[in-house]
């Protein structure tokens, strides 16, 4: 059986393309844009980052370890909590291309710092970092709660999955308006029925929508 070589190995993972869990980068001039896909990556399956790839997936090769200190800066400077990654450098073509994978956080929404210094947590939905939805952020806190407690079924519930089977898709806002609700109360709802299993968000054309789960 041939042996994978390096080269091998970077075109096997090239020729994936960019998706849910891998994504190219050509460079990195600034730690606190990387935090962003750490987080993604972090809130969601966790993923592999190429750097020394372009976006159509040539090689170009990294510069210098200043990548490697980026890297490390972007986990444990501009992520709340730090986010635990391990990095690999391998000889392609005879470049050097530095492959970093991070993990699944446990302890979500891991938050990323941007550039006015305010913390935001990022879904890696395809091959896009998405600013997570505050039903996202509620999910996450609620999921922190024991899962064998009890459902309360109220007339509000009921009230929801009706509105779920008369819409194919139904966006916050709309929830609300037609439930006369507030859009605290409207989250809190929602985020306890995607983690129940009964509920799911959809992302289409830039924005969530919820659906029942099929």
């Amino acid at each position: 059986m041939k042996t994978l070589t390096n080269t091998d190995y970077i075109h096997a993972l090239i020729a994936e393309g960019e998706h849910q869990q891998q994504d190219f980068k050509f460079e990195i001039s600034d730690a606190r844009k990387i935090a962003k896909t750490l987080s993604a990556f972090a809130n969601t399956d966790g993923g592999r980052l190429l750097i020394g790839v372009k976006d159509n997936g040539k090689i170009a090769g990294v510069r210098s370890d200043e990548e490697q200190y980026m890297i490390e800066a972007a986990a444990k400077l501009y992520c709340r909590p730090e986010v635990s990654y391990s990095m690999q450098t391998y000889q392609a073509e005879g470049r050097s291309i530095l492959v970093v994978q991070i993990d699944e956080n446990r302890q979500k929404p891991v938050y990323a710092k941007d550039e006015t210094g305010k913390y935001l947590a990022y879904i890696r939905i395809k091959d896009e970092n998405i600013l997570a939805t505050p039903v996202h952020l509620r999910v996450w806190q609620q999921s922190v709660s024991p899962k064998g407690e009890l459902m309360e079924y109220t007339e509000r519930e009921q009230l929801l999955l009706d509105l779920l089977e008369e819409n194919d898709r139904l966006s916050l806002n709309r929830y609300c308006r037609l439930a006369h609700l507030s859009r605290r109360s409207a989250e809190h709802l929602l985020a306890k029925f995607i983690r129940y299993d009964i509920v799911e968000p959809v992302f289409e054309g830039h924005k969530f929508h919820f659906r029942l789960k099929g």
